[in-house]
């Protein structure tokens, strides 16, 4: 996910302990069995025996816990990858196809902001939402991946008002973990990590 401005970032300052949102060890997983595409589209009964592709997760990121205040006030935590220089505003969640532990990423700027955001090299179709300075929703769209050489060609998207935080999780799985109209985010300081450590 690339954007267009070069603005620093800081942490917005949250001291609210919460449950985690959905997803994460408890939430169900299907299972699917080891086949192939390949041999489901052949009609072949048989399993690959191709080593499945590895995903690509972000890397050179920090994590960092969200706390989400839904729209019935139900209060958890996420957490997600943190971009929050230029250059990781830039690289973002291109060429990524698998997040690990974090349910997504946080792409927070040190004031608020206008501007679009392009899927430019991108595989996975995500789910974004913006939020305002003061941690409300102000707009939210699904994301289809560009593969496109020039990144001219790949649509932008807006809230069309200023943000300060956005988050993108893979394609529909905002209202899994509660940001839908009326939620609001906030990153709790003190929680940037290698890895994910919910505060509570």
């Amino acid at each position: 996910m690339t954007w267009k401005s070069a603005t620093a970032a800081s942490l917005l300052v949250g001291l609210l302990s919460a449950a985690a949102c959905g997803g994460g060890e408890d939430s169900a997983v299907e299972s699917f069995p080891e086949t192939s595409v390949a041999s489901i589209e052949s009609g072949s009964s048989s399993p690959s025996t191709d080593p499945p592709a590895r995903e690509v997760e972000p890397q050179g990121f920090s994590t960092v816990t969200a706390q989400i205040t839904k729209s019935d006030g139900e209060v958890c935590q996420i957490c997600l990858w943190l971009a929050d220089s230029a250059d990781e505003r830039g690289r973002g969640l291109m060429g990524v196809t698998g997040l690990g532990e974090p349910e997504g990423m946080a792409f927070l700027f040190e004031e608020p902001v206008n501007g679009n955001f392009f899927m430019f090299q991108t595989p996975t179709p995500l789910s974004i939402a913006w939020f305002a300075e003061d941690g409300s929703m102000v707009g939210v769209a699904d994301m289809a991946p560009c593969l496109d050489a020039n990144s001219g060609d790949c649509p932008r998207y807006s809230p069309d008002a200023a943000y300060q935080l956005v988050v993108e999780v893979f394609e529909g799985d905002l209202p899994g973990l509660g940001l839908e109209t009326g939620a609001s985010v906030e990153l709790l300081l003190g929680t940037e990590s290698e890895t994910c450590v919910l505060a509570g």
